[in-house]
């Protein structure tokens, strides 16, 4: 369903560590919703709990809740992790986008 590189592996366990959640146990929730200068945007959050129509996927030791409304977006998709002085953060690389905008947040189909 979704891959994590092992650079965003590593940024996300760390980070989940600083936000007081557990790798280990809680989730990161990845999702599309409306806007954004090409008309999807992707969003990614900490959760510890899932909800009835959520699907639960687990990649490189990270485990990942989509729901149902993102998942058909989402198919195939990598995320990265891109650091340093150019770095862009965390990247999404979707194979279903047909149009991605220059920062890379947001995506049409």
């Amino acid at each position: 369903m979704i891959k994590v590189s092992e650079q965003a592996r590593q940024k996300l366990s760390g980070l989940m560590t600083e936000e007081g959640f557990d790798a280990q146990q809680d989730f990161v929730r990845v999702g599309v919703k409306s806007g954004g200068c090409s008309g999807l945007s992707y969003d990614l959050k900490f959760d510890k709990t899932k909800q009835d129509e959520d699907k639960i996927f687990e990649d490189n030791g990270v485990k990942l809740i989509v729901d149902k409304k993102s998942f058909l977006y989402l198919l195939g998709t990598t995320l990265e992790y891109s650091g340093g002085l150019n770095g862009k953060g965390f990247v999404f690389n979707n194979p279903n986008a047909q149009r991605t905008c220059g920062c890379g947040e947001s995506f049409s189909l």
